[in-house]
């Protein structure tokens, strides 16, 4: 069997690959003011996405293929090691099986995942296990998942990660700065870890399962798109509750007004939660929907996942062979 028809999902060329960085805008706290957030609409539509709409069939297998390329994949537990981190770093470089790619015709596309993501201390052994390899390192930094410890010492992490080898930051806000509406501050602090990041991508994670109202969620989106972030992330991963449809489509909308205002594109990276390939889908529905092909490409769209891309592996297994494998049979590490 050979794979056809997802052409215009895997091949096609938007315009991501020239993309500029966000230099950020100075902070607009009259437009804080305005805003507001429905939340009973913003429910009704979230619902929608998962209900009105179904691909199958090799259309599936597409965007499947399609989300492996958008996965950062993590590891962030306190038995993190270097062979864990290097086990991970050759599935992020052969995602899936070789006999599976062969089956759906695409061996040839040199498919991987979109990043690696671990703590700072483990990035130079992921940097080493992907060399030669177009695949990123990201790190976890300012004191992740609480964001709470002296900021120098939060700034001083993003640079030993960065002189470690990431390209990528992963930083956590102060939520106090959100719940109590001290916009400045938080500005001001995203702004800081902008600057330690150097050309390092900023991707700033909101926490928002920790920031009380969608409205104050929507709130700290622009704040951290006006400091200069390239990303905003949903959650560590470590929050109760973590990403929710509702919050991505209230950042979502955020980003795209930000982008209206400015004219600057602004990735997007859900993380905590995603664990199925309905999942995954769901969440490139909303992306597409709402914001157009172009946030289909991992320059502007991420997943934080850790065991998403086992599910994923499993229903293109299910595709080539029309039986469902055990989760064993596609280990991530």
């Amino acid at each position: 069997m050979k794979f056809m028809s997802t052409t215009s999902l895997l091949h096609d060329s938007p315009i991501v690959p020239g993309h500029q960085r966000n230099p950020g805008v100075p902070l607009d706290l009259a437009l804080l003011k305005q805003v507001q957030v429905n939340k009973s609409a913003t429910e009704r539509r979230s619902a929608t996405l998962a209900t009105r709409r179904t691909v199958k069939k090799q259309w599936q297998a597409a965007w499947l293929l399609k989300a492996i390329s958008c996965i950062d994949l993590t590891t962030l537990s306190g038995d993190d090691t270097a062979g864990k981190v290097h086990r991970l770093c050759a599935k992020a470089r052969r995602p899936v099986r070789t006999d599976l790619m062969e089956a759906l015709g695409v061996a040839d596309l040199g498919i991987t995942v979109g990043a690696v993501c671990v703590y700072p201390t483990m990035v130079q052994h992921a940097v080493r296990a992907l060399e030669g390899s177009a695949i990123p390192v990201a790190s976890v930094a300012t004191a992740f998942p609480a964001g709470l410890s002296p900021m120098r010492l939060r700034l001083e992490e993003i640079r030993y990660a960065v002189d470690e080898g990431a390209s990528e930051i992963d930083i956590v806000i102060t939520r106090e700065h959100v719940l109590s509406g001290n916009w400045q501050a938080l500005y001001e602090e995203i702004a800081a870890f902008r600057q330690a990041c150097g050309e390092a991508h900023l991707k700033t994670i909101l926490a928002t399962g920790e920031l009380a109202t969608l409205r104050n969620v929507y709130k700290a989106s622009l704040v951290a798109m006006m400091a200069g972030a390239d990303f905003i992330k949903t959650s560590t991963g470590k929050e109760t509750e973590n990403a929710t449809l509702p919050v991505s489509l209230t950042m979502v909308r955020a980003l795209r007004e930000y982008g209206e205002r400015t004219g600057h594109r602004i990735g997007f990276k859900p993380a905590g939660g995603i664990k199925t390939a309905k999942d995954a889908m769901t969440w490139q529905f909303l992306m597409r929907e709402e914001l157009g092909r172009d946030w289909l490409e991992p320059e502007l769209f991420r997943f934080g996942a850790s065991s998403l891309l086992t599910d994923i592996e499993r229903q293109l297994e299910h595709f080539v062979t029309g039986r469902y494998s055990a989760d064993y049979r596609h280990p991530s590490a």
